[in-house]
């Protein structure tokens, strides 16, 4: 079965997301390294300068790249009688969640997500309270018409 991909304006979300976090760390190893330095040998501190900039550039590296690769390896479909959804970059994982286990089906939506016109589906069985299936970077109207198909046909009649 050939899986839908989800939108590609999800990559550019992911990666601003990415370099918000990325900025942040980086930040946050900048002041205590800081305070390294000022009470440090001028050997140790260029070593914690070292450290520092190796990491702010493995975070935005990774900001950048990883979203074009987690993209390309996302997918779902809807068969018969579940709902398929592939992810993993280093590590694959297929999930089916059988259509007669779903109790309910969510869209979500942070500011980011709202401000590019995307959203996250979220699956919901009897086994347990959280999200049994996440697909991220759906647009808004992909994610509520399936969002509305999997709700009609998921679930059992209560019988």
């Amino acid at each position: 079965m050939e899986l839908t991909q989800v939108s590609p304006d999800a990559v550019t979300l992911w990666r601003l997301a990415g370099v918000l976090r990325s900025g942040f760390t980086t930040v946050m190893l900048v002041v205590p390294a800081g305070v390294a330095l000022k009470v440090a040998t001028e050997l140790s501190a260029w070593v914690a300068v070292g450290i520092v900039l190796a990491a702010a550039a493995l975070l935005v590296i990774q900001a950048i790249a990883w979203p074009g690769l987690t993209w390309r390896y996302l997918g779902y479909g809807v068969r018969d009688h579940d709902l398929l959804l592939q992810r993993g970059v280093l590590f694959r994982r297929r999930t089916s969640v059988p259509l007669n286990r779903i109790q309910h089906v969510d869209t979500h939506q942070g500011p980011l997500e709202r401000f590019f016109g995307l959203s996250s589906l979220l699956v919901y069985t009897a086994s347990t309270m959280s999200a049994d299936a996440v697909i991220p970077g759906l647009d808004e109207q992909t994610a509520e018409s399936l969002r509305d198909e999997l709700a009609r046909r998921g679930g059992d009649d209560g019988v």
